[in-house]
């Protein structure tokens, strides 16, 4: 099951980010799946899923975006090891 989220944003935003309403929202929704990895809220398999790319791609975005791997906790270690 899929679900929408509908975000409205100004023409002037659009235009000066020199991108369409789609290109907008790919770039919302990566930055935000990035974000959620960042503060360990999903894991770098789901967070590719999402998006629709290789978890190596994901995390080349993710670390370009200042995220880390391991926080050196179980937690993490867990998590990104569920799916291997």
């Amino acid at each position: 099951m899929q679900n929408t989220a509908t975000i409205d944003c100004p023409p002037e935003i659009l235009l000066s980010l020199h991108l369409n309403a789609e290109e907008f929202a790919d770039y919302i929704k990566t930055q935000v799946a990035i974000n959620l990895f960042k503060e360990g809220k999903l894991s770098s398999g789901t967070a590719a899923v999402w998006l629709g790319i290789h978890r190596v791609a994901f995390l080349h975005l993710a670390f370009d975006a200042g995220a880390f791997l391991l926080d050196n906790s179980v937690d993490d270690l867990t998590r990104e090891t569920a799916l291997l």
